[in-house]
């Protein structure tokens, strides 16, 4: 029995200093000097190599690093049957919430505009609007999109939200299946995606949906790069029918140096930093999935591979 964990961006030692001490007896590997593969039955995983996967032939429960799945569900070498899980925790939800909030208020508070105005020195006044004028729609009431949703709310924000299937917050005004999605889409000022990238919501970010916002819409894109047909939303912007757009996640990362993006006027862009994993606090839900499975109990936030989430 033995665990391993692989990721380019997390700190390999930090996530054994912070297991370790909630599972002193882990037997803890990290790829790809891991002695034995045939040892390993749980993975701990970010983006695994090409054929990572395929010389894990024991594995029985695989560990997302972060909340998107899809890296594993592109892996032509998945195996069948194993459960995944997703990485949710305080952390993740609340620098979430914060770059949201971050970037609404952005928009909503004429901050693109001042900009703007300040290269070009110009003094020109805009009356400001307060929360409760500006209607922000969310696309996805995960627990990230939960999450920003009850601050917005909070803060004093019209907020709605779209969803595959009805789901109820106090307050935010529900949309699902879609049916329903121009209805979502023609009154919302701000429009968030937070939806889990899966077959059915790829590309749901396209020229054809994005027209249907009011003129003068921002768009927020914190879920995945995939999600958004990018040429769309260049054209969008450029023929002023959308004022403007804040980008955390890229179809291809790094963003390469000849994408119109990183120059358009019109867009926030960050190098896919809405939120990130706090080993500290993740190490805690991580260490009670893998009591959990070796309990054989239900695990927590483990992924439903007909929904993709």
């Amino acid at each position: 029995m033995a665990f391993v964990f692989h990721s380019l961006v997390d700190d390999a030692n930090e996530w054994r200093t912070e297991l370790k001490a909630l599972i002193p007896d882990l037997d803890y590997r990290v790829w790809p000097d891991v002695g034995n593969p045939t040892e390993i039955d749980i993975a701990l995983i970010w983006k695994a190599p090409p054929g990572m996967l395929a010389q894990l032939p024991n594995v029985e429960l695989l560990l997302s690093l972060g909340a998107g799945v899809d890296h594993f569900l592109t892996d032509p070498d998945l195996p069948e049957n194993v459960p995944i899980t997703r990485l949710i925790d305080d952390f993740c939800a609340t620098a979430m919430m914060e770059y949201v909030l971050l970037q609404v208020l952005r928009f909503h508070r004429n901050d693109p505009i001042y900009q703007n105005q300040q290269s070009n020195k110009e003094w020109i006044f805009h009356a400001p609007k307060i929360a409760a004028d500006r209607t922000v729609g969310i696309m996805g009431l995960g627990a990230l999109g939960s999450e920003s949703a009850k601050t917005l709310k909070a803060v004093g924000f019209n907020v709605r939200s779209w969803t595959k299937h009805k789901r109820n917050i106090d307050g935010v005004e529900s949309f699902s299946g879609i049916n329903e999605l121009p209805a979502f889409l023609s009154k919302t000022d701000i429009l968030i995606c937070l939806l889990a990238l899966t077959e059915e919501t790829s590309g749901v970010l396209n020229k054809h949906n994005l027209s249907r916002l009011p003129k003068g819409a921002y768009v927020i894109n914190v879920a995945r790069g995939d999600h958004l047909v990018e040429h769309d939303l260049l054209s969008l912007l450029d023929s002023g029918w959308l004022a403007g757009a804040a980008l955390d996640c890229f179809t291809e990362e790094p963003l390469p140096d000849s994408n119109p993006i990183w120059s358009h006027p019109k867009i926030f862009l960050t190098p896919h930093a809405s939120t990130g994993t706090n080993a500290p606090s993740a190490a805690r839900h991580v260490a009670e999935n893998i009591r959990r499975f070796y309990a054989k109990e239900p695990l927590l936030n483990e992924l439903n591979r007909d929904t993709g989430y």
